[in-house]
């Protein structure tokens, strides 16, 4: 199995953030040579058009747990959601990692997703396209998600190193 594959069955697999994250990580440290540890992610209710934010200078993504919510009802499918999840993920590690003009991380989130994925896998098509085109012709703006507590990941980055490298 080449590592295009392995890839592919990995995210297509995962079971839960903490799984995706470690795939989006060893990614972008395979195509960047970057990283960054210690990361942590907490889930909040936020407008469906926003799909997650890296508050610059922390070592946190905030995901739109609404959304997710959302693509995961509407897909039914672990494979999507999994891609979907990547995507946003990698996003935002991206920017966390000091790239900040979005057009600049897109083209990044593609050119890894192609990369570590092959051009036909749905993680790559997603980027290609932008993660929002598995919701296309739902009226996002009229949904409206039940506000909860933020919530912190437990078990999403598991490192033995206690600081940032």
């Amino acid at each position: 199995m080449d590592k295009v594959e392995k890839n592919q069955v990995l995210l297509d697999n995962a079971q839960g953030y903490g799984e995706v994250w470690d795939i989006v990580k060893d990614n972008a440290k395979a195509v960047l040579n970057s990283q960054r540890l210690g990361m942590m992610l907490f889930l909040d209710d936020m407008p469906l058009r926003l799909g997650a934010y890296h508050p610059i200078g922390t070592n946190n993504i905030v995901l739109n747990r609404a959304l997710i919510q959302l693509v995961q009802k509407t897909t039914k499918s672990r494979k999507l959601l999994n891609a979907f999840i990547y995507s946003v993920l990698l996003h935002e590690y991206l920017h966390a990692l000091g790239y900040i003009r979005e057009t600049e991380v897109r083209a990044l989130v593609h050119k890894i997703s192609r990369e570590c994925f092959g051009e036909n896998h749905i993680a790559a098509q997603l980027a290609k396209s932008g993660p929002w085109a598995l919701l296309r012709g739902l009226p996002l703006d009229s949904l409206r998600a039940p506000r909860h507590v933020m919530e912190i990941v437990k078990d999403f980055e598991r490192i033995n190193q206690k600081y940032i490298v």
